[in-house]
């Protein structure tokens, strides 16, 4: 996931002790590191790269990687195909098969890529992780664009959460994540676009919409992921977002634009 992560936990008289806490964190972060071994696409020992090899054979998954997928396809098919995991920009290459958890990745040169939903997803399990500890109050972040708020802090009515330089653009986060997608995040460092049009290969926004950035907020971190990233190239909040989630479109300078939505 090429990207920093952090876990914040709090300790307190009537919590776990600091060694429980500091156990429970490294759970956490083990559980990411897990994920990110598994997600590479870079690395040809990664669960990925085995998928990518197995010449259109059906692969049984684990209940996790296999939602992790489901829930992606899901998105493709909301969104329009403007998310994508595969790096052809067809979805209909990979198969699903929920009565057996299977997953087929069809033809030949078929590439994936789970950039644009893999931090949620370890987010989501990290979580997971630190709940089956018994921790009830933490914030996880990856790389800043990505975050999950279990509980909340002492003494606060949430977790508050910074998208812009603005009084305006903070968030107040209660078990619930977060997701920003920024298309011109990498344009300046290095040239190119961060997030690319999985429909036409190009990077995205096109020239006839401001550069702007995406919020999404919701239970799932890896819903919200992956949805930052559609509507990125969407540009527009479509009827088949998903209930229960919010977003924000937000200029690139700073400030909440006007086009908030809520979908009930």
């Amino acid at each position: 996931m090429g990207t920093r992560f952090e876990v914040v936990l709090f300790a307190d008289a009537d919590g776990p002790r600091d060694a429980d806490l500091r156990a429970a964190g490294e759970a956490a972060v083990d559980e990411i590191t897990y994920w990110h071994a598994q997600l590479d696409r870079f690395a040809p020992d990664s669960f990925v790269s085995h998928l990518v090899r197995s010449g259109g054979d059906a692969v049984r998954l684990d209940r996790e990687t296999f939602d992790l997928f489901d829930d992606a396809d899901a998105v493709r098919r909301a969104s329009d195909g403007a998310f994508d995991v595969t790096v052809t920009g067809d979805g209909h290459l990979i198969g699903l098969d929920r009565d057996v958890r299977t997953m087929t990745v069809r033809g030949d040169g078929v590439a994936l890529d789970l950039g644009g939903i893999a931090k949620g997803h370890a987010l989501d399990c990290a979580a997971a992780r630190l709940a089956e500890t018994g921790i009830t109050a933490a914030l996880i972040h990856g790389g800043t664009s990505s975050v999950m708020a279990m509980g909340r802090p002492p003494d606060a009515p949430g977790w508050r959460v910074a998208v812009g330089p603005g009084a305006a653009d903070v968030v107040v986060l209660v078990d619930s994540a977060l997701s920003l997608s920024d298309p011109a995040s990498q344009r300046e460092t290095f040239g190119r676009d961060h997030i690319v049009d999985p429909r036409t290969r190009h990077g995205c926004p096109d020239t006839e919409r401001p550069d702007d950035r995406v919020a999404v907020i919701g239970p799932s971190a890896r819903l919200a992921d992956a949805w930052s990233t559609a509507l990125a190239v969407l540009g527009h909040v479509p009827d088949t977002f998903p209930p229960g989630y919010d977003t924000r479109f937000l200029p690139s300078h700073s400030g909440v634009h006007s086009d908030a939505h809520t979908a009930v």
